[in-house]
This record gives structure tokens, C-alpha cells and sequence, in this order.
């Protein structure tokens, strides 16, 4: 970029009027839809909360939105070059397709003036933009509840480990970033219930939540601003014993969990917290019990603001606070898993009561019940 571009008010009142100053130079990746648009685009305008702004096409791409297909973002005003016209449209009809050199050579086209041509235009290699298409396509499926393999055959990623480092790049970590701040360390845990991503320092332990929840990509931004570091693929001591803890968790060996945790908020927020950790395994609590716990009996909403505010699943129990008429109430990996999780525990306490250990629901039959 010649110029820093606005805030973000300025560019969501230039997305709404449509203003085309911007044409060119800024792009609107809207959540809701996984797409990007330009500023000029026709279609509906969407909430203030569910845009992002980018300087540049490729930043867009890599944070995993799509072109918009109404105002083709990728298309420049005027005449465009028939040999980007001709990928771009091969693209589209094959976004899934593992595009290399040998293709284009296949195409008669020569490798080293499609990278030159597209990275003058686009920022990025032709290349590059198919493996952001096809790592697009393996978020939508994280995003939609998929196991992570169902996500990486989605994106035609030969390996788990390939996705994964791709997830990685996502997250927006680049070498001079990595030389500049602290590192955070992430790495996927698979669950009966679906995978999840933990995050944690060589001291304890950040972040613990499910792949597919919504607020995830959110709450990632907000722990790096908060704790001015990087998040990379990679493990810690405090991973390795949240795995370890974890796995005896869904194995019924244990529902006791020690791993260090590295928890951010306010006071009250906290001691939410702490409480939380006080209702027994098998057993649930109102979010009014919570908050004569806490010694602020009329503070129930904030009560589940705090509850709410948790990024350590399970581990900081939030599924046990349900409604005060009983039933379940909102659960950022989704109300089938909080009843998942409630009836694991229900069983557990049931057999170490009598001593015999029941076996292990199937998230599938949790989901039905």
C-alpha cells in the first residue's frame, strides 16, 4: 500500500454509500458470508459487526474469504489480461483442483510469467491464490461442525499436517512477526465430540475451545492483541498435559483437570470462574446459584457474561450453568455438546459411585438425545 488506509468507521460509511475512492485499494470480508467484496459492491449491506477491512486482495484471501461473484474483486476496471481471465475462470470451476507448473505448462503457459503477471496484479502468485481457495474451503467445512479430516479432504490437502500448517498460516503469522513478538504454541486435539484447539505458553494454559465454534477466529485476534504474541503450530508442557488430561477425561479415567491455566478477565470475571470450578462433576447450577455463590445475587447477567467470556472449555466447566427452569441454555460449542458433556459426567459419578465404569456415549447418540 502507497497509503494507510481509514479507520474502519470510514470504510463501513464508504461500504454503505458505495463510494468507489476506495476501488482498488480497499476490500470488505464479510463473516456471515465468507465472502469478499468491494466497497461498490450491489449487494446488501451487511452489519457493522460482521465486516473486516483488508488493503489488498491477497490479504483477504488469506484470511479465508472468498471472492464475492456479483462484484469480482479480482477483476481490475477495464481490459484484463485474457491469461489472468482464463485462470480466474478455471479457478472458479475448479477451486478444489491442486493446482501446480506442470498444469499451467499443460496450458501452454509459461510458469514464470503467470507468477510474475499475477503477483503485479493480485499481490500473490497464482499458486498461492489456488492454495488459499482451497484452504477456504476446508474452513467452511471447520466452520459447518466437520471433523478436521473431513475439512482437509475438502481442501485437497494431502496430509493432516499440511492443513494444519496451512490453519497456521491463516492465523496470520509471518517470519518478521515471529522475530518481533512472543510466541504463543497451538496445536489440535481430537475428541470424541469433535476436535479442538488449544493455545498456551510454556506456563500454562490460554485457550481451549472447539474448532468449529463461531466467536473462535474472534477470540484468537483478542488473546494475541491481549498478550502482544503470535500463535504458531506447535506444542508446550502445558499442551502435552492438557492432551494427557483430556484423554482421561473422555476415557472416564478422570474428571479432574491440573493443568496450569493462564486465565485473562476481570475480578468478578474470575471468581465467576473459580466458582464454576466449584460445582461438582455430574451436577449442574443456575446462573441466579452462580451468582449467590459469588456473593452478588442480583448480578445474574453479569454472571453470564462471565461465563460466556470463558475460552478454557471443560476445563473452566461453563457447560454445567444451565437455566433456572433446567434446560440448557446457550453453549459457544453448541447444545448438543453441552448435554454430551453434562450426561459424560453424569455417568462417570453414576460408576465410580458403584464402581462400575459405563462406557462412553458416542457424540452421535449425545446429538440425538
Amino acid at each position: 500500500m502507497l497509503f494507510d488506509l481509514p479507520d474502519d468507521d470510514v470504510l463501513y460509511q464508504a461500504l454503505l454509500t458505495r463510494d468507489p475512492a476506495y476501488d482498488g485499494f480497499a476490500y470488505v470480508g464479510v463473516s456471515s458470508t465468507g465472502v469478499f467484496c468491494r466497497l461498490t459492491c450491489s449487494a446488501r449491506k451487511p452489519k457493522r459487526e460482521n465486516v473486516t477491512f483488508f488493503d489488498s486482495i491477497a490479504a483477504a484471501l488469506e484470511a479465508g474469504f472468498r471472492p464475492c461473484k456479483r462484484c469480482t474483486p479480482l477483476a481490475l476496471p477495464g481490459e484484463q489480461d485474457p491469461l489472468v481471465q482464463d485462470l480466474l475462470a478455471a479457478l472458479d470451476a475448479e477451486p478444489e483442483r491442486r493446482w501446480s507448473e506442470d498444469d499451467l505448462v499443460a496450458r501452454k503457459l509459461d510458469p514464470s510469467t503467470v507468477r510474475r503477471t499475477f503477483k503485479r496484479q493480485f499481490g500473490l502468485t497464482f499458486l498461492e491464490m489456488a492454495r488459499l481457495r482451497r484452504l477456504g474451503r476446508g474452513l467452511d467445512r471447520l466452520a459447518a461442525g466437520e471433523r478436521v479430516i473431513q475439512a482437509q479432504m475438502e481442501a485437497s490437502f494431502a496430509s493432516g499436517s499440511g492443513f494444519r500448517a496451512a490453519i497456521a498460516r491463516h492465523l496470520g503469522t509471518t517470519p518478521s512477526q515471529v522475530h518481533r513478538r512472543a510466541l504463543l504454541r497451538a496445536d489440535w486435539l481430537e475428541t470424541p465430540i469433535g476436535a479442538m484447539l488449544a493455545v498456551a505458553d510454556e506456563h500454562g494454559l490460554h485457550l481451549l475451545e472447539f474448532v468449529d465454534r463461531p466467536a473462535l477466529p474472534g477470540e484468537l485476534t483478542r488473546l494475541k492483541a491481549r498478550t502482544d504474541s503470535e500463535i504458531v503450530m506447535g506444542r508446550t508442557p502445558p499442551l502435552d498435559r492438557i492432551e494427557a488430561e483430556l484423554a482421561d477425561y473422555f476415557a472416564g479415567r478422570s474428571l479432574h483437570f491440573a493443568t496450569p491455566l493462564m486465565e485473562a478477565g476481570s475480578v468478578f470475571t474470575r471468581r465467576v470462574w473459580d466458582a464454576l470450578r466449584e460445582v461438582p462433576a455430574g451436577e449442574t447450577c443456575s446462573y441466579a446459584a452462580l451468582a449467590v455463590s459469588v456473593g452478588q445475587p442480583s448480578a445474574t447477567r453479569a454472571v453470564a457474561r462471565a461465563n460466556g467470556a470463558n475460552q478454557i472449555a471443560i476445563v473452566i466447566p461453563c457447560h454445567r450453568v444451565i437455566g433456572s427452569d433446567g434446560s440448557l441454555t446457550g453453549y459457544g460449542g453448541g447444545l448438543w455438546r453441552k448435554r454430551w458433556l453434562i450426561e459424560h459426567e453424569r455417568r462417570q459419578v453414576v460408576a465410580a459411585t458403584h464402581g462400575d465404569a459405563p462406557p462412553v456415549p458416542e457424540a452421535g447418540q449425545a446429538s440425538a438425545s
